[in-house]
């Protein structure tokens, strides 16, 4: 890759982890084109780099669904429409304030409606 190429890559570095264990940040280089949203950049890393990261969403590029809600430098975001730049370095976390479930997936649902997801899951 020439010098050329380097400034218009995208690098994702991503928090990766399981539940309430520890943290560790994973960076994935996206080549020119292959992302315009925070989403398309994490759906490429699976398809092409690491089909291990965990990520949420249900649309795609339509903020429909809202389950895509992750921190992407600092502020909070949907990964659907977020868009990133060529050249960019952004840092990519799931949301601090609710449970992680694995790497951006966190526990969006409000309690109650876990619960009685549960209890309907034997009937």
């Amino acid at each position: 890759m020439n010098t050329q190429d380097k400034d218009r890559t995208i690098i994702l570095e991503v928090q990766r982890g399981v539940g309430g264990g520890p943290s560790r940040t994973q960076e994935y280089e996206l080549p020119e084109g292959a992302a315009a949203s925070l989403l398309d950049g994490l759906r490429w890393v699976r398809e092409h780099l690491d089909d291990t990261l965990a990520v949420r969403y249900s649309c795609i590029n339509a903020n429909a669904c809202k389950e895509c809600m992750m921190i992407l430098d600092g502020k909070v975001v949907y990964a659907c429409v977020a868009r990133m730049q060529p050249g960019a370095r952004h840092q990519v976390a799931p949301l601090p304030n609710k449970a992680r479930v694995r790497d951006l997936i966190s526990e969006i649902a409000p309690v109650k409606e876990r619960f009685d997801q549960e209890e309907n899951a034997d009937d």
